[in-house]
């Protein structure tokens, strides 16, 4: 009677494809495509029994060859969670720390004025009911994202935020993007969030844009809300409410500046 040994090597893969499909899987409940995922894993189960086990020869080839076209099929279907799942991989800890070592010239272009910019202008919005909702770019482009709106290209600055989302406006209604201290855009059309996602009811398409784009990548969005004048923050797909300006400054210090520090999702009560 043969004795299967199991080495530390052993153990270790198993745990990093256990991980690996716990990822995809939580990835996949995410953006909604839940099921696509348990049936590529019903036919792998299948075509390891077919090819392995039972040892087939004519039902395995068969699987076989789908397989090795299902592959490229799987990408095409699956592009836009491939890619975040790129991104997310690059706005951890240590693809940040690539990232600040390939773009040495781009840090330090997120400032304390910046950040004071946008938390003085979504302040005086919230005072006067007017709805905005502010896109900041990080690690993940949004190229896309600007091509849907009017490009800018402008200074970031208190005065202009506000104007842009002056209800006469003619871009008031879209999303702004935010990088390097620049208004890229404005007028932006941005994902709404997946299916399933727990947004309330009462909050509005502003936040529920904010949520999808924080999903989609790592941008931060902040929203200020037109019916109760009440400022938010999305990342990472969750949604921080009711902020103050001292919580909004101190969350965008903290995600913009201080990178290495972790985020802790939680709702904060209206003072």
């Amino acid at each position: 009677m043969d004795i299967i040994s199991i080495g530390f090597k052993d153990v270790l893969d198993i745990l990093l494809v256990g991980g690996l499909l716990y990822y995809v899987f939580k990835l996949m409940r995410q953006s909604g495509s839940l099921p696509a995922f348990v049936g590529i894993m019903v036919f792998i189960v299948v075509w390891l029994l077919v090819s392995q086990v039972f040892e087939m020869r004519l039902l395995g080839s068969i699987f076989d060859k789908l397989v090795s076209v299902g592959v490229l099929a799987l990408i095409i279907l699956f592009q836009d969670e491939i890619r975040r799942f790129l991104f997310t991989i690059g706005a951890q800890r240590s693809g940040r720390l690539i990232n600040m070592l390939l773009n040495k010239e781009q840090q330090g272009h997120k400032t304390n004025q910046s950040i004071l910019a946008i938390v003085m202008s979504a302040m005086n919005m919230g005072k006067q009911r007017i709805g905005a909702l502010m896109v900041i770019e990080r690690n993940s482009p949004l190229d896309d994202i600007v091509q849907t709106g009017e490009e800018l290209d402008a200074i970031l600055s208190q005065r202009l935020i506000e104007n842009i989302f002056f209800k006469n406006s003619p871009l008031h209604d879209g999303a702004m993007i935010i990088a390097n201290d620049r208004i890229k855009a404005a007028g932006c059309i941005l994902p709404v969030a997946h299916q399933g996602t727990q947004i309330s009811k009462r909050l509005g398409l502003r936040h529920r844009a904010a949520v999808g784009i924080s999903q989609e990548c790592d941008a931060l969005a902040v929203i200020v809300s037109e019916e109760t004048g009440r400022i938010a923050v999305a990342i990472h797909g969750q949604l921080l409410t009711n902020l103050s300006a001292q919580q909004l400054e101190a969350k965008l210090t903290e995600e913009l500046i201080k990178d290495d520090s972790e985020f802790k999702a939680k709702s904060y009560k209206a003072e």
